[in-house]
């Protein structure tokens, strides 16, 4: 049982938003996005069903996209000042770099998405299923 509550934590953890120790996703993260984004259906903790409505995690799609974007400008800025590379150079390094990091944005995505919709419950009798 985790002992650490933070928001944060259960976000970079992939842990449930009501009780912040189930796990979110069914695998540990790896770069297979067909694996690594497979959402579990309840919290094995406090029994929360993850999918809120159909299509409830279409919205990460917009999340992922910001998560994308600032990824890219994070990039291109290092890539420019701190390596001098040229505009097509940082732009072969920013494809690179939001390729590489996908199965990531899409896990993060998904779990900051859940986490602006359901709140922490400290009581487990007032949990909501």
């Amino acid at each position: 049982m985790s002992t650490n509550k933070s928001k944060l934590y259960s976000i970079f953890t992939s842990k449930c938003p009501q009780c912040r120790e189930g796990a979110f996703f069914e695998n540990k993260f790896s770069f297979n996005v067909l694996k690594t984004t497979i959402t579990k259906t309840h919290c094995p903790k406090c029994n929360l069903k993850y999918m809120r409505e159909p299509s409830f995690f279409y919205g990460a799609m917009y999340v992922g996209y910001g998560l994308s974007v600032g990824l890219a400008i994070a990039i291109y800025v290092i890539s420019t000042l701190f390596f001098g590379l040229t505009m097509r150079e940082s732009l072969v390094a920013i494809a690179i770099g939001l390729f590489t990091l996908a199965p990531w944005t899409l896990r993060l995505s998904r779990v900051l998405w859940i986490h602006l919709f359901v709140s922490y419950q400290k009581d487990p009798n007032k949990r909501v299923k």
